[in-house]
């Protein structure tokens, strides 16, 4: 079965691209475009797609807002969102995370990347780029006082810990797994039972837990 995408930006030469990208792909299948926040709740509450590509920066209703509408805690049928943005460090983006989002996407992203990145989602994988994970969760926590750690974190075991903390790193299931001379599998279990445990959702929502809790602190594990 196709993946069914709505794609919510304000630029219509932008949603053209996309378009044109992901409609090349046989499993994937374009189903609306928004050209604001509103318009991008209204399309995805009616056309249930299977992942939402949602600018930040847009009128009436910034992707933020929507975000939260969509995938947020009051969320109904939380949608799977992916954000798009310019900047690698933007300033919204730490928010949109803790929103909903299931990931974040660069604009200039390789079509692959975009392509891979909606299938990674749709399957209920988080999408946070390794590369930037640290430095982005990591400046937007430094100003956040860290909450409490809530019981439901003695649930983890010191391993389960130990590697909450690595994927709050940004590192993926394949270098946890060398680094702790584990099998991928047996980590792809633990995180698994980590995100049940603690009731996230996906990996993204793992790591703004690790930071903003204080399981780990800006710069690495405590």
């Amino acid at each position: 079965m196709s993946i069914t995408v709505l794609i919510a930006d304000d630029q219509a030469l932008l949603r053209t691209g996309f378009r044109m990208i992901l409609s090349a792909e046989d499993d994937i299948d374009v189903i609306g475009e928004a050209s604001d926040g509103h318009q991008a709740v209204r399309l995805a509450r009616q056309l249930q797609p299977d992942v939402v590509l949602m600018d930040i920066r847009m009128p009436a209703l910034d992707g933020i807002a929507a975000t939260r509408l969509l995938a947020g805690p009051d969320a109904t049928h939380p949608a799977r969102v992916i954000i798009l943005t310019t900047y690698d460090l933007d300033e919204y983006v730490y928010d949109a995370l803790a929103s909903g989002a299931s990931g974040f996407l660069l604009k200039d992203v390789p079509p692959e990347d975009l392509v891979q990145g909606i299938r990674h989602v749709a399957a209920g994988d988080a999408l946070l780029a390794p590369s930037i994970t640290r430095r982005l969760i990591a400046q937007f926590t430094r100003c956040r006082p860290a909450r409490p750690v809530p019981p439901a974190a003695d649930l983890l075991t010191p391993r389960e810990l130990e590697i909450l903390a690595l994927v709050a790193t940004g590192q993926s299931n394949a270098e946890i797994a060398a680094f702790l001379h584990l099998s991928e599998n047996t980590v792809k279990t633990h995180v698994t039972h980590v995100l049940d445990k603690l009731g996230l959702r996906d990996r993204v929502h793992a790591v703004v837990y690790a930071y903003e809790t204080g399981v780990v602190e800006p710069g690495g594990p405590r």
